[in-house]
């Protein structure tokens, strides 16, 4: 699989009604969903942090300041750079807040919820959590997680993205 049929999965992911573009509400409402699923509160200061991270991609990657981010533009802004300026925090305050026991790692339920919440298809999170869980100790950690999502978005290819889609990972 190439980068740019990963980042159209992704795309469709963001754009949760389906309208073509990602609205600044559908993307900023992340963290929200992601606190929800575990249990966090509106005040919780790890929200806070990740709303914050938000907002951060969604100027990034709103090119035209428009508040709609069309597939096109999302295609050329994803990619290596932005991914860590910019969606590295970001996917690392939602797993921040999926982490409710706070060891830095994600369990199969903690993972679940997180994908849940984010939008993932929920048939696919065994094999999803079993692809990242290379040790097999049960539990997945921070940078195996960010890691994973950044090969899939530059290269097309990750070992999440082999369970889910056989895609070979490079």
């Amino acid at each position: 699989m190439d980068s740019r049929i990963a980042k159209a999965r992704i795309f469709a992911m963001l754009d949760v009604d389906g309208d073509g573009v990602i609205s600044r509400q559908e993307y900023l409402t992340r963290p929200e969903r992601a606190a929800a699923a575990s249990g966090r509160g509106a005040d919780d200061p790890l929200l806070s942090l990740a709303r914050e991270a938000h907002e951060r991609v969604y100027a990034s990657m709103d090119a035209d300041g428009d508040g709609a981010v069309t597939f096109e533009e999302y295609a050329s802004w994803a990619g290596a750079d932005s991914f860590e300026a910019v969606c590295r925090p970001a996917l690392g305050s939602l797993f921040d807040l999926a982490d409710t026991d706070g060891d830095g790692a994600l369990n199969r339920a903690e993972f679940s919820r997180l994908r849940a919440a984010l939008g993932n298809p929920a048939d696919n999170a065994e094999a999803a959590f079993d692809a990242l869980d290379a040790d097999g100790d049960g539990r997945i950690d921070r940078d195996a997680y960010l890691a994973s999502i950044r090969a899939y978005v530059t290269e097309g290819a990750s070992p999440m993205a082999e369970a889910l889609h056989g895609v070979p990972a490079r």
